[in-house]
């Protein structure tokens, strides 16, 4: 069995929990009541020791002071997922695509925006991977596993909504 470490950080959109694996590389980013989103396990270690470099560009992202993450990601997917969130990676801070464009950009065809949307709902690292990005094809805040609300203060801070 592989070990988890975890720790548990504030933001301006709630308690962040964060786990990452043993090498260091973050795993999953979830906040209270995401839709899919991880909980504490009994034999998860509580060790804020590998996350520290998250803590400090998280904290200067909601400061407005980091547009881009430098951090070691590992998020398990199939293949078809994976390409859709090195797409979402893709999506600069400040901008938006629509989950048409993110089917575009992996080759996929048109009929393929649902199981974008699935791969762009079950990504493991919010606000890391920028799901909260991807937005309906008539500029409608479409569902987010973080909730709409947190979507919105999020591209309210990257400068896409107005406050």
């Amino acid at each position: 069995m592989t070990t988890v470490y975890m720790t548990e950080l504030d933001s301006p959109v709630g308690r962040l929990l964060l786990t990452a694996d043993p090498d260091g590389a973050l795993t999953s980013l979830s906040v209270p009541g995401q839709k899919g989103g991880r909980t504490v396990q009994d034999d998860w270690l509580r060790d804020p020791g590998p996350f520290r470099a998250a803590a400090e560009q998280l904290d200067a992202y909601f400061a407005g002071e980091l547009k881009e993450f430098r951090l070691p990601l590992r998020a398990h997917g199939t293949a078809f997922r994976q390409r859709v969130w090195a797409a979402l990676d893709a999506v600069p801070y400040g901008a938006t695509a629509t989950y048409g464009e993110i089917a575009a950009r992996i080759g996929a065809p048109r009929a393929a925006v649902r199981a974008v949307g699935g791969a762009i709902g079950a990504n493991p690292l919010l606000i890391l991977r920028p799901c909260h990005r991807v937005i309906g094809a008539n500029g409608s805040m479409t569902g987010y596993a973080g909730g709409v609300d947190r979507k919105v203060r999020l591209l309210t801070l990257e400068g896409v909504l107005r406050p």
